[in-house]
């Protein structure tokens, strides 16, 4: 299986991007600069989402 390691600009550490995945896709045409590890997405969509759902609650 084929992957490329590429660094997480959220918390530096290298992770692979295996074939098939929408960031292998993105790393081998190089569409986009900055990468982030599955756990550092799922970190920034929950704290958007509450971001989010906090300023719903002031309205």
């Amino acid at each position: 299986m084929f992957y490329f390691e590429v660094l997480c600009f959220s918390c530096k550490k290298t992770f692979r991007a295996y074939e098939g995945s929408l960031k292998y896709k993105q790393a081998k045409e190089r569409k986009v600069k900055y990468f982030c590890c599955e756990e550092c997405a799922d970190k920034i969509r929950l704290e958007a989402i509450l971001n989010f759902m906090s300023r719903i609650k002031r309205i």
